[in-house]
């Protein structure tokens, strides 16, 4: 799980795809820390990927590492926590989201992978597969 989220910081931000009805919907992401074992990532409860994550939690991600030619997908489902601790881990992890989040109030969003598969890829080298 750590080699998953050192990648997808490298990679500096990534995309999330979540589904809306019968249409995929991708959006970038830059968030992503392990707290408690478990690998977070956090949005605003009133944003629409927070209302698509909630009605159908099966995501994948995708991000791409161009100094070395590989790409990450991480596909699972995420797990809303609401409890204070893991919002408060992101928020110190990422201080530019104070301006728009706190662990207090209704909006801020944290978000856990379960029965994750991360895949590794490139152009040169078989896929290496990691689950967690």
């Amino acid at each position: 799980m750590e080699e998953v989220k050192n990648f997808i910081k490298e990679c500096g931000a990534y995309f999330l795809a979540t589904v809306d009805g019968d249409e995929p919907k991708v959006r970038p992401f830059g968030t992503i820390e392990i707290f408690e074992g478990k690998l977070y990532i956090q949005t605003g409860k009133s944003k629409n990927v927070s209302k698509q994550i909630q009605k159908n939690g099966k995501v994948q991600l995708c991000a791409m590492n161009k100094t070395c030619n590989k790409w990450l997908r991480l596909s699972g489902t995420l797990v809303r926590d609401d409890r204070r601790e893991p919002k408060v881990h992101m928020l110190e992890a990422y201080p530019e989201l104070k301006r728009m989040y706190s662990p207090d109030d209704e909006n801020t969003e944290v978000l856990y992978f379960k029965d994750a598969t991360a895949t590794f890829c490139s152009f040169t080298e078989a896929p290496r597969t990691i689950k967690f």
